[in-house]
């Protein structure tokens, strides 16, 4: 969602109007009217893995989303379609087959959902050079980057901890879970937490989910510690701060690690995800095979977080090279290069 917010920022200006279509019931259309942009929900579900009992009302919904599709097609009459994934693409995808279409692929493997859509797309714009494999060779292929949030912003080291409440010269370690967080990432930090803080500052954004629980552990925090430990449900505008702050990244490896963590030039202890498909764990391994970050599974996190950390913190040097091999990864400029892809497509529109 985030990356279609970051590429529609750098096409308001071109366009006369946008539309924003997502899937019925979902928490993305309070977060696209919010930001002003007219939303419209179409209904949607997967095929893929889906068990034979839910299998006809999937494919159902499928061809309900395929014909409000079309009736939006036919209202709006859009130039250009611009999709970043998903199964609610599909309908739109199908019925707007002769309109011209740019994929964005924001985890290095795409799932089933993209590899359809790629079949309709134009133009397929990739985060980095490994996706291409995963896509025919006779599609067009750019290489683009991760077009991060607008709102994310490079801050004075000194300025963003002054901003995040953090004193003194101890390194700063910044663990995200996402917007829902990560239960086993947070429930591992927390029973090692008196330790990381006799060697780190923390700033935790723990996610809704488990922050009663984090309060707890704060509040039961010696006050020497506990002066170390910022804890967040959810960050929004101060994230830049946050990110600004850190010396170091405890994170998942969604595909937002492959634009933001860059950004920064942020090193990482990357721990994937493991109740899913292996997206993450490719997305993990792509950085630490370029020396930006080490991947630790997630089953493994209780026995290695605290020695990964000594090993990275203390070899001289380690974190100067995971950082300058995170920041060759940079892509700044991402959304505005899908942004004019997108353009470039629209004015071949012949209308």
């Amino acid at each position: 969602m985030y990356p279609a917010l970051s590429i529609r920022q750098n096409l308001v200006d071109r366009f006369e109007d946008t539309l924003w279509v997502g899937g019925e019931g979902g928490m993305e259309a309070a977060l696209v009217s919010r930001q002003g942009i007219p939303f419209r929900a179409i209904p949607a579900a997967g095929l893929h893995g889906v068990g034979l009992s839910k299998l006809p009302g999937n494919m159902m919904k499928l061809a309900r989303g395929f014909f409000a599709s079309a009736r939006i097609l036919r209202e709006f009459k859009p130039d250009v379609l611009l999709f970043t994934g998903g199964f609610v693409a599909v309908p739109m995808a199908l019925a707007g087959r002769k309109v011209p279409t740019l994929l964005y692929v924001p985890d290095i493997e795409p799932g089933k959902a993209l590899q359809m859509l790629a079949k309709f797309a134009d133009v397929i714009a990739l985060t980095t050079p490994d996706s291409k494999k995963y896509f025919s060779s006779a599609r067009k292929m750019v290489v683009t980057g991760y077009p991060t949030r607008g709102d994310l912003k490079k801050l004075d080291k000194n300025t963003a901890r002054k901003q995040m409440g953090l004193t003194g010269s101890l390194p700063v370690l910044l663990i995200v879970g996402g917007s829902k967080g990560a239960r086993l990432v947070n429930q591992a930090v927390t029973r090692q937490l008196p330790d990381l803080l006799a060697k780190l500052q923390i700033i935790h954004i723990t996610g809704e989910l488990d922050w009663p629980e984090i309060e707890k552990v704060a509040a039961s925090l010696p006050s020497d510690l506990g002066k170390r430990y910022h804890a967040f449900p959810y960050l929004h505008e101060e994230m830049a701060a946050a990110f600004s702050s850190a010396d170091i990244v405890l994170s998942r490896a969604g595909a937002s690690t492959l634009g933001e963590l860059p950004f920064y030039g942020l090193p990482a202890i990357l721990v994937p995800y493991p109740f899913a498909w292996r997206y993450q764990k490719v997305n993990a391994d792509y950085l630490a095979d370029k020396g930006a970050a080490i991947v630790v599974e997630n089953s493994a996190l209780d026995e290695k977080l605290m020695p990964t950390l000594t090993s990275i913190l203390g070899e001289k040097g380690r974190l100067q090279s995971m950082s300058a091999a995170m920041t060759s990864l940079a892509q700044p400029d991402a959304a505005n290069k899908i942004a004019s892809l997108v353009w470039e497509l629209a004015e071949r529109t012949d209308r």
